[in-house]
Protein backbone atom coordinates (compact mmCIF):
# COMPACT_ATOMS: atom_id res chain seq x y z
CA UNK A 1 0.00 0.00 0.00
CA UNK A 2 1.48 3.32 -1.09
CA UNK A 3 1.94 6.20 1.25
CA UNK A 4 -0.55 9.04 0.39
CA UNK A 5 1.93 11.68 1.48
CA UNK A 6 4.58 10.37 -0.92
CA UNK A 7 2.01 10.19 -3.73
CA UNK A 8 0.89 13.77 -3.08
CA UNK A 9 4.51 14.97 -3.11
CA UNK A 10 5.05 13.16 -6.42
CA UNK A 11 1.97 14.85 -7.92
CA UNK A 12 3.18 18.26 -6.73
CA UNK A 13 6.60 17.60 -8.25
CA UNK A 14 5.01 16.66 -11.57
CA UNK A 15 2.76 19.77 -11.48
CA UNK A 16 5.77 21.99 -10.73
CA UNK A 17 7.69 20.48 -13.65
CA UNK A 18 4.68 20.98 -15.93
CA UNK A 19 4.36 24.60 -14.81
CA UNK A 20 8.05 25.20 -15.42
CA UNK A 21 7.78 23.72 -18.91
CA UNK A 22 4.73 25.88 -19.62
CA UNK A 23 6.55 28.99 -18.44
CA UNK A 24 9.58 28.16 -20.56
CA UNK A 25 7.36 27.51 -23.59
CA UNK A 26 5.51 30.77 -22.99
CA UNK A 27 8.77 32.71 -22.69
CA UNK A 28 10.06 31.12 -25.88
CA UNK A 29 6.84 31.99 -27.69
CA UNK A 30 7.00 35.62 -26.50
CA UNK A 31 10.67 35.86 -27.51
CA UNK A 32 9.85 34.41 -30.93
CA UNK A 33 6.96 36.86 -31.43
CA UNK A 34 9.16 39.77 -30.31
CA UNK A 35 11.95 38.72 -32.66
CA UNK A 36 9.50 38.31 -35.51
CA UNK A 37 8.03 41.76 -34.84
CA UNK A 38 11.47 43.40 -34.70
CA UNK A 39 12.48 41.57 -37.89
CA UNK A 40 9.32 42.74 -39.66
CA UNK A 41 9.81 46.34 -38.55
CA UNK A 42 13.48 46.26 -39.58
CA UNK A 43 12.62 44.84 -42.99
CA UNK A 44 9.94 47.48 -43.49
CA UNK A 45 12.32 50.29 -42.52
CA UNK A 46 15.04 49.04 -44.88
CA UNK A 47 12.58 48.69 -47.76
CA UNK A 48 11.08 52.12 -47.03
CA UNK A 49 14.53 53.76 -47.01
CA UNK A 50 15.40 52.02 -50.27
CA UNK A 51 12.17 53.22 -51.89
CA UNK A 52 12.72 56.79 -50.65
CA UNK A 53 16.26 56.79 -52.02
CA UNK A 54 15.39 55.26 -55.39
CA UNK A 55 12.25 57.35 -55.91
CA UNK A 56 13.78 60.68 -54.85
CA UNK A 57 13.23 62.22 -58.29
CA UNK A 58 9.48 61.68 -57.76
CA UNK A 59 9.12 62.05 -54.01
CA UNK A 60 11.22 65.21 -53.65
CA UNK A 61 9.00 67.46 -55.86
CA UNK A 62 5.90 66.02 -54.18
CA UNK A 63 7.26 66.71 -50.67
CA UNK A 64 8.33 70.23 -51.65
CA UNK A 65 4.88 70.89 -53.14
CA UNK A 66 3.16 69.87 -49.90
CA UNK A 67 5.57 71.97 -47.83
CA UNK A 68 4.88 75.01 -50.00
CA UNK A 69 1.16 74.26 -49.74
CA UNK A 70 1.45 74.37 -45.95
CA UNK A 71 2.98 77.84 -46.27
CA UNK A 72 0.53 79.34 -48.75
CA UNK A 73 -2.76 77.61 -47.86
CA UNK A 74 -3.60 80.17 -45.14
CA UNK A 75 -3.01 82.94 -47.69
CA UNK A 76 -5.40 81.30 -50.16
CA UNK A 77 -8.01 80.73 -47.45
CA UNK A 78 -7.75 84.32 -46.17
CA UNK A 79 -8.18 85.83 -49.63
CA UNK A 80 -11.14 83.48 -50.26
CA UNK A 81 -12.97 85.23 -47.43
CA UNK A 82 -12.80 88.42 -49.52
CA UNK A 83 -14.46 86.59 -52.45
CA UNK A 84 -11.23 86.05 -54.39
CA UNK A 85 -11.41 82.61 -56.06
CA UNK A 86 -8.93 80.08 -54.75
CA UNK A 87 -7.85 79.14 -58.28
CA UNK A 88 -6.93 82.75 -59.06
CA UNK A 89 -4.87 83.08 -55.87
CA UNK A 90 -3.19 79.71 -56.47
CA UNK A 91 -2.30 80.69 -60.04
CA UNK A 92 -0.85 84.01 -58.86
CA UNK A 93 1.26 82.27 -56.19
CA UNK A 94 2.58 79.64 -58.63
CA UNK A 95 3.37 82.26 -61.29
CA UNK A 96 5.17 84.41 -58.72
CA UNK A 97 7.24 81.48 -57.50
CA UNK A 98 8.06 80.43 -61.08
CA UNK A 99 9.09 83.97 -61.98
CA UNK A 100 11.26 84.15 -58.86
CA UNK A 101 13.00 80.87 -59.75
CA UNK A 102 13.62 82.00 -63.34
CA UNK A 103 14.88 85.42 -62.22
CA UNK A 104 17.14 83.83 -59.61
CA UNK A 105 18.64 81.35 -62.09
CA UNK A 106 19.15 84.09 -64.68
CA UNK A 107 20.65 86.50 -62.16
CA UNK A 108 23.03 83.92 -60.72
CA UNK A 109 24.07 82.43 -64.05
CA UNK A 110 26.49 85.27 -64.78
CA UNK A 111 28.43 85.30 -61.50
CA UNK A 112 28.45 81.50 -61.23
CA UNK A 113 29.72 81.11 -64.81
CA UNK A 114 32.42 83.65 -64.11
CA UNK A 115 33.51 81.79 -60.99
CA UNK A 116 33.59 78.50 -62.88
CA UNK A 117 35.65 80.02 -65.72
CA UNK A 118 38.06 81.60 -63.24
CA UNK A 119 38.38 78.43 -61.15
CA UNK A 120 42.00 77.66 -62.20
CA UNK A 121 43.11 81.22 -61.49
CA UNK A 122 41.26 81.24 -58.17
CA UNK A 123 42.92 77.96 -57.21
CA UNK A 124 46.38 79.36 -57.95
CA UNK A 125 45.70 82.53 -55.98
CA UNK A 126 44.32 80.56 -53.07
CA UNK A 127 47.44 78.41 -52.99
CA UNK A 128 49.63 81.49 -53.00
CA UNK A 129 47.64 83.03 -50.13
CA UNK A 130 47.79 79.83 -48.11
CA UNK A 131 51.51 79.39 -48.77
CA UNK A 132 52.42 81.71 -45.89
CA UNK A 133 50.08 79.89 -43.55
CA UNK A 134 51.07 76.40 -44.68
CA UNK A 135 54.79 76.60 -45.46
CA UNK A 136 55.73 73.18 -43.99
CA UNK A 137 52.84 71.53 -45.80
CA UNK A 138 53.96 73.03 -49.10
CA UNK A 139 57.49 71.71 -48.56
CA UNK A 140 56.06 68.27 -47.90
CA UNK A 141 54.10 68.43 -51.16
CA UNK A 142 57.23 69.48 -53.08
CA UNK A 143 59.12 66.53 -51.63
CA UNK A 144 56.29 64.22 -52.64
CA UNK A 145 56.39 65.57 -56.21
CA UNK A 146 60.13 65.02 -56.38
CA UNK A 147 59.71 61.42 -55.24
CA UNK A 148 57.02 60.88 -57.89
CA UNK A 149 59.29 62.31 -60.61
CA UNK A 150 62.18 60.07 -59.52
CA UNK A 151 59.88 57.05 -59.59
CA UNK A 152 58.69 57.90 -63.09
CA UNK A 153 62.29 58.21 -64.32
CA UNK A 154 63.16 54.81 -62.85
CA UNK A 155 60.25 53.20 -64.61
CA UNK A 156 61.47 54.42 -68.00
CA UNK A 157 59.76 56.05 -70.90
CA UNK A 158 57.91 53.00 -72.20
CA UNK A 159 55.25 53.16 -69.51
CA UNK A 160 52.02 54.71 -70.76
CA UNK A 161 49.84 56.76 -68.46
CA UNK A 162 46.09 56.36 -68.44
CA UNK A 163 44.29 59.50 -67.35
CA UNK A 164 40.55 59.39 -66.74
CA UNK A 165 39.06 62.74 -67.63
CA UNK A 166 36.09 63.54 -65.42
CA UNK A 167 33.33 65.85 -66.60
CA UNK A 168 33.54 69.41 -65.34
CA UNK A 169 30.90 71.30 -63.42
CA UNK A 170 29.26 72.78 -66.51
CA UNK A 171 28.80 69.42 -68.23
CA UNK A 172 27.45 67.85 -65.04
CA UNK A 173 24.93 70.67 -64.66
CA UNK A 174 23.91 70.30 -68.32
CA UNK A 175 23.34 66.58 -67.89
CA UNK A 176 21.17 67.06 -64.79
CA UNK A 177 19.24 70.08 -66.12
CA UNK A 178 16.33 68.13 -67.72
CA UNK A 179 15.67 66.20 -64.51
CA UNK A 180 15.80 69.40 -62.44
CA UNK A 181 13.44 71.23 -64.80
CA UNK A 182 11.02 68.29 -64.80
CA UNK A 183 11.06 68.18 -60.99
CA UNK A 184 10.38 71.90 -60.69
CA UNK A 185 7.54 71.66 -63.23
CA UNK A 186 5.97 68.74 -61.32
CA UNK A 187 6.28 70.65 -58.05
CA UNK A 188 4.63 73.78 -59.46
CA UNK A 189 1.76 71.90 -61.13
CA UNK A 190 1.07 69.85 -58.01
CA UNK A 191 1.22 72.99 -55.85
CA UNK A 192 -1.28 74.69 -58.16
CA UNK A 193 -3.80 71.86 -57.81
CA UNK A 194 -3.31 71.51 -54.05
CA UNK A 195 -3.89 75.23 -53.45
CA UNK A 196 -6.83 75.33 -55.89
CA UNK A 197 -8.54 72.38 -54.20
CA UNK A 198 -8.76 74.22 -50.87
CA UNK A 199 -9.85 71.89 -48.05
CA UNK A 200 -10.43 68.87 -50.28
CA UNK A 201 -7.40 67.01 -48.89
CA UNK A 202 -8.54 67.66 -45.32
CA UNK A 203 -12.05 66.48 -46.16
CA UNK A 204 -10.69 63.28 -47.68
CA UNK A 205 -8.59 62.74 -44.58
CA UNK A 206 -11.55 63.26 -42.26
CA UNK A 207 -13.80 60.90 -44.24
CA UNK A 208 -11.15 58.18 -44.05
CA UNK A 209 -11.26 58.17 -40.23
CA UNK A 210 -13.68 55.66 -38.62
CA UNK A 211 -15.59 57.68 -36.01
CA UNK A 212 -16.91 61.22 -35.73
CA UNK A 213 -14.66 61.98 -32.76
CA UNK A 214 -11.61 60.83 -34.70
CA UNK A 215 -12.71 62.96 -37.65
CA UNK A 216 -13.00 66.10 -35.55
CA UNK A 217 -9.64 65.42 -33.91
CA UNK A 218 -8.00 64.69 -37.27
CA UNK A 219 -9.36 67.90 -38.79
CA UNK A 220 -8.19 69.93 -35.79
CA UNK A 221 -4.71 68.38 -35.95
CA UNK A 222 -4.49 69.03 -39.71
CA UNK A 223 -5.45 72.70 -39.32
CA UNK A 224 -3.10 73.16 -36.36
CA UNK A 225 -0.20 71.62 -38.27
CA UNK A 226 -0.92 73.84 -41.26
CA UNK A 227 -1.19 77.00 -39.15
CA UNK A 228 1.88 76.43 -37.00
CA UNK A 229 4.16 75.13 -39.76
CA UNK A 230 3.05 77.94 -42.06
CA UNK A 231 3.73 80.51 -39.36
CA UNK A 232 7.14 79.00 -38.63
CA UNK A 233 8.27 78.71 -42.24
CA UNK A 234 7.02 82.19 -43.14
CA UNK A 235 8.81 83.66 -40.13
CA UNK A 236 12.03 81.82 -40.90
CA UNK A 237 11.81 82.84 -44.56
CA UNK A 238 11.42 86.50 -43.64
CA UNK A 239 14.33 86.23 -41.20
CA UNK A 240 16.53 84.57 -43.83
CA UNK A 241 15.66 87.17 -46.45
CA UNK A 242 16.50 89.93 -43.99
CA UNK A 243 19.77 88.18 -43.15
CA UNK A 244 20.60 87.91 -46.84
CA UNK A 245 19.97 91.62 -47.39
CA UNK A 246 22.11 92.53 -44.36
CA UNK A 247 24.96 90.24 -45.45
CA UNK A 248 24.81 91.60 -48.99
CA UNK A 249 25.00 95.22 -47.84
CA UNK A 250 27.79 94.70 -45.31
CA UNK A 251 29.91 92.54 -47.64
CA UNK A 252 29.51 95.19 -50.32
CA UNK A 253 30.75 97.81 -47.86
CA UNK A 254 33.88 95.81 -46.96
CA UNK A 255 34.69 95.31 -50.67
CA UNK A 256 33.59 91.70 -51.25
CA UNK A 257 32.88 91.00 -54.95
CA UNK A 258 29.34 89.99 -55.98
CA UNK A 259 27.69 90.90 -52.66
CA UNK A 260 24.20 90.10 -54.00
CA UNK A 261 25.32 86.55 -54.73
CA UNK A 262 26.57 86.13 -51.17
CA UNK A 263 23.32 87.52 -49.82
CA UNK A 264 21.40 84.84 -51.73
CA UNK A 265 23.85 82.19 -50.50
CA UNK A 266 23.33 83.37 -46.92
CA UNK A 267 19.54 83.24 -47.35
CA UNK A 268 19.59 79.66 -48.67
CA UNK A 269 22.20 78.31 -46.24
CA UNK A 270 20.44 79.78 -43.23
CA UNK A 271 17.62 77.27 -43.72
CA UNK A 272 20.17 74.76 -42.39
CA UNK A 273 20.67 75.58 -38.69
CA UNK A 274 24.23 75.64 -37.32
CA UNK A 275 25.85 73.91 -40.30
CA UNK A 276 24.60 76.51 -42.78
CA UNK A 277 26.38 79.33 -40.96
CA UNK A 278 29.60 77.30 -40.69
CA UNK A 279 29.58 76.47 -44.41
CA UNK A 280 28.78 80.08 -45.31
CA UNK A 281 31.64 81.45 -43.22
CA UNK A 282 34.03 78.94 -44.79
CA UNK A 283 33.02 79.76 -48.37
CA UNK A 284 33.14 83.52 -47.82
CA UNK A 285 36.52 83.16 -46.12
CA UNK A 286 38.05 81.23 -49.04
CA UNK A 287 36.71 83.68 -51.63
CA UNK A 288 37.87 86.64 -49.53
CA UNK A 289 41.41 85.18 -49.41
CA UNK A 290 41.45 85.26 -53.21
CA UNK A 291 39.67 88.58 -53.72
CA UNK A 292 40.99 90.83 -50.95
CA UNK A 293 44.43 92.53 -51.22
CA UNK A 294 45.71 91.45 -47.80
CA UNK A 295 45.04 88.59 -45.41
CA UNK A 296 43.95 91.05 -42.72
CA UNK A 297 41.27 92.54 -44.96
CA UNK A 298 40.30 89.04 -46.12
CA UNK A 299 39.46 88.07 -42.52
CA UNK A 300 36.97 90.94 -42.30
CA UNK A 301 34.41 89.40 -44.70
CA UNK A 302 33.93 86.06 -42.86
CA UNK A 303 33.93 87.96 -39.56
CA UNK A 304 31.04 90.12 -40.82
CA UNK A 305 29.17 87.03 -42.04
CA UNK A 306 29.69 85.28 -38.70
CA UNK A 307 28.51 88.32 -36.76
CA UNK A 308 25.31 88.52 -38.83
CA UNK A 309 24.49 84.84 -38.35
CA UNK A 310 25.19 85.03 -34.61
CA UNK A 311 22.90 88.07 -34.30
CA UNK A 312 20.18 86.18 -36.15
CA UNK A 313 20.62 82.88 -34.32
CA UNK A 314 21.01 84.19 -30.77
CA UNK A 315 18.64 87.16 -30.72
CA UNK A 316 16.27 87.50 -33.68
CA UNK A 317 15.07 83.93 -34.26
CA UNK A 318 14.46 83.08 -30.56
CA UNK A 319 12.53 86.34 -30.12
CA UNK A 320 10.27 85.81 -33.17
CA UNK A 321 9.85 82.03 -33.19
CA UNK A 322 9.79 81.39 -29.45
CA UNK A 323 10.20 78.07 -27.67
CA UNK A 324 7.08 76.26 -28.92
CA UNK A 325 8.63 74.93 -32.12
CA UNK A 326 12.26 74.89 -31.07
CA UNK A 327 14.09 71.58 -31.50
CA UNK A 328 17.22 70.36 -29.76
CA UNK A 329 20.47 70.58 -31.69
CA UNK A 330 21.20 66.84 -31.66
CA UNK A 331 17.91 66.05 -33.42
CA UNK A 332 18.60 68.78 -35.99
CA UNK A 333 22.09 67.47 -36.78
CA UNK A 334 20.82 63.89 -37.08
CA UNK A 335 17.94 64.96 -39.35
CA UNK A 336 20.28 66.98 -41.57
CA UNK A 337 22.71 64.05 -41.81
CA UNK A 338 19.91 61.56 -42.55
CA UNK A 339 18.10 63.56 -45.25
CA UNK A 340 21.38 64.80 -46.71
CA UNK A 341 22.51 61.17 -47.02
CA UNK A 342 19.25 60.27 -48.77
CA UNK A 343 18.61 63.31 -50.99
CA UNK A 344 21.82 65.34 -51.07
CA UNK A 345 21.77 69.13 -50.74
CA UNK A 346 17.99 69.41 -51.21
CA UNK A 347 17.54 66.87 -48.44
CA UNK A 348 19.67 69.08 -46.18
CA UNK A 349 17.38 72.04 -46.92
CA UNK A 350 14.13 70.17 -46.23
CA UNK A 351 15.39 68.27 -43.17
CA UNK A 352 14.38 70.91 -40.63
CA UNK A 353 10.91 71.60 -42.15
CA UNK A 354 10.23 67.84 -42.04
CA UNK A 355 11.39 67.81 -38.44
CA UNK A 356 9.10 70.74 -37.62
CA UNK A 357 6.13 68.90 -39.12
CA UNK A 358 7.00 65.85 -37.00
CA UNK A 359 7.30 68.00 -33.88
CA UNK A 360 3.94 69.71 -34.43
CA UNK A 361 2.26 66.36 -35.10
CA UNK A 362 3.79 64.95 -31.90
CA UNK A 363 2.49 67.97 -29.96
CA UNK A 364 -1.11 67.06 -30.89
CA UNK A 365 -1.07 63.26 -30.48
CA UNK A 366 -1.17 61.95 -26.93
CA UNK A 367 0.63 58.70 -27.72
CA UNK A 368 3.70 60.51 -29.09
CA UNK A 369 4.80 62.10 -25.82
CA UNK A 370 8.16 60.33 -25.94
CA UNK A 371 8.87 61.63 -29.43
CA UNK A 372 7.78 65.12 -28.37
CA UNK A 373 10.19 65.02 -25.43
CA UNK A 374 12.98 63.63 -27.64
CA UNK A 375 12.66 66.41 -30.20
CA UNK A 376 12.05 69.21 -27.71
CA UNK A 377 14.72 71.69 -26.63
CA UNK A 378 16.86 71.15 -23.56
CA UNK A 379 15.22 72.46 -20.40
CA UNK A 380 17.58 73.85 -17.81
CA UNK A 381 16.80 72.78 -14.23
CA UNK A 382 15.22 75.44 -12.06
Amino acid sequence: MSDPIVTQQGDMTENTADDAELRISSMRARAYRRARTISGIGTFVVLALGCIYVAQSLLLPVMLAFLLALIFSPVVRTLARYHIPQSITAMAIVLTLSASVIAGVYGLSGPVSKWVDDAPRIERQLRLRLADLGGPLEKLRDAQKQVEKATEQDQGTDVQKVVVKEPNLISQAAQGAPEIVAGIALMMVLLLFILSSGDMIYQKLVRALPTFGDRRKGLRIAHDIEREVSRYLLTISMINIGLGILVSVLLGIVGMPNPILWGIVATVLNYVPVLGAVVGVGIVGMVALVSMPTITSAMLAPAVYLACTMLEGQLLTPALVGNRLRINSVAIILAIAFWGWLWGFIGVLVAVPFLIVTRVFANHVEGLGGLRELLGPHKSPD
